[in-house]
C-alpha cells in the first residue's frame, strides 16, 4: 500500500511538473533567479525584499536505512511555510507526518528565524546569515539549534550551504551536534538548474570515537530546481546514498537530522518539493 501511494505521488508530481513546463516563460540566461524560494533541499536559504515574500512548500520523501528528513526512516510528508519578515529576517517553519516501515505514524515540528548580516538587501550576490530555532523530532525529543547560512546567487549559477549546531534535551545525545550542507547548481536552460548537494551529519565523529549518534555520515547526490517564469510554482528534487564515513561503538539515537542512518547500515533517501509562491 505504501509503495502504491509513493508511486501515485510521483505520477502526480510528474503531471504537475509537465503542466508547469508548458506554461509560457522567457527567462533569459542573463536574468537573475529572484523567483527562487528554496533551490536546495538539504540547505535553508534566506529571502530578501526582491525575492518571494511568502510561500508554502510541500515535500515528500522516502528513505531506507536513513533518518531522512528530521530523522525518519520511511515515508515522510512535510508541510512548510517560509516568509520574509522585513529587515533581512526570514521565517521558516514546518511540520512532518511520517509513516514508518513498521506501520507506525509519528510527527515532528520545527521553527526558526534567520537574519542576514552580510548582504541580504538584494537576492543576487553574496549573503551570510545566522539563525536560531527550536524543534521536536520523531522520537519526541526537543532541541534548540543555531544555523549559519551562506549563499551566492548569479544569473547562471548559485551556491549555498548551512552549518547547524544543535543541542538536544536528552542525556543520551551529544552535548552539541553538528550538521553541515552545501549545494551547487548551474543553469541548464531557461528556468532549469541542475547540480549537486552534499551533506555531513554528526561530523564530530571524525574526532570523537564515542560519538553518540553512531559516527559521521555523509550524503552526496544530484540536485535539480525548476522555477518557471510567470508561474507561482517551483519544483526541486534531490537525494542520494547515505553512508557512514566513521563508525562509533555507541548505538545511534533517533536524532532529528537532515540526513541520517539507523544502526550501521548504509542507505539512501530521495526528496521532491513543490513550492507555491504567494507573492
Amino acid at each position: 500500500m505504501k509503495k502504491y501511494f509513493s508511486a501515485l505521488f510521483i505520477i502526480l508530481l510528474t503531471s504537475v511538473f509537465a503542466k508547469a513546463q508548458n506554461q509560457q516563460f522567457s527567462k533569459s540566461l542573463g536574468s537573475t533567479s529572484g523567483g527562487t524560494t528554496q533551490p536546495f533541499l538539504f540547505s535553508v536559504n534566506t529571502l530578501t525584499e526582491d525575492a518571494p515574500a511568502w510561500n508554502f512548500n510541500y515535500t515528500g520523501s522516502y528513505g531506507e536505512h536513513t533518518a531522512g528528513p528530521f530523522g525518519y526512516d520511511g515515508v515522510d510528508q512535510q508541510f512548510a511555510v517560509k516568509g520574509y519578515l522585513g529587515n533581512r529576517f526570514t521565517l521558516f517553519a514546518n511540520a512532518d507526518l511520517g509513516f514508518a516501515h513498521n506501520g507506525s505514524t509519528t510527527t515532528a515540528q520545527q521553527a526558526e528565524v534567520i537574519r542576514d548580516f552580510v548582504g541580504g538587501k538584494t537576492f543576487s550576490g553574496a549573503r551570510f546569515g545566522l539563525g536560531l530555532g527550536v524543534n521536536r523530532d520523531f522520537s519526541n525529543t526537543g532541541a534548540i539549534f543555531s544555523r549559519v547560512t551562506a549563499s551566492f546567487e548569479a544569473a547562471s549559477w548559485r551556491v549555498g550551504g548551512n552549518m547547524r549546531f544543535e543541542k538536544a534535551f536528552s542525556k543520551t545525545r551529544d552535548r552539541i551536534d553538528l550538521v553541515s550542507s552545501i549545494g551547487f547548481q548551474h543553469r541548464i536552460t531557461g528556468p532549469v538548474f541542475a547540480g549537486i548537494e552534499a551533506v555531513g551529519e554528526d561530523l564530530e565523529g571524525f574526532w570523537e570515537a564515542d560519538e553518540t549518534e553512531g559516527g559521521a555520515k555523509l550524503l552526496v547526490g544530484p540536485s535539480i530546481h525548476v522555477a518557471p517564469t510567470n508561474s507561482k510554482f517551483s519544483f526541486s528534487v534531490s537525494g542520494g546514498p547515505v553512508f557512514h564515513a566513521t563508525h562509533s561503538t555507541v548505538l545511534p539515537s533517533e536524532a532529528i537530522r537532515d540526513v541520517g542512518i539507523l544502526g550501521t547500515q548504509n542507505g539512501y533517501t530521495i526528496r521532491a518539493m513543490v513550492a507555491f509562491n504567494l507573492h
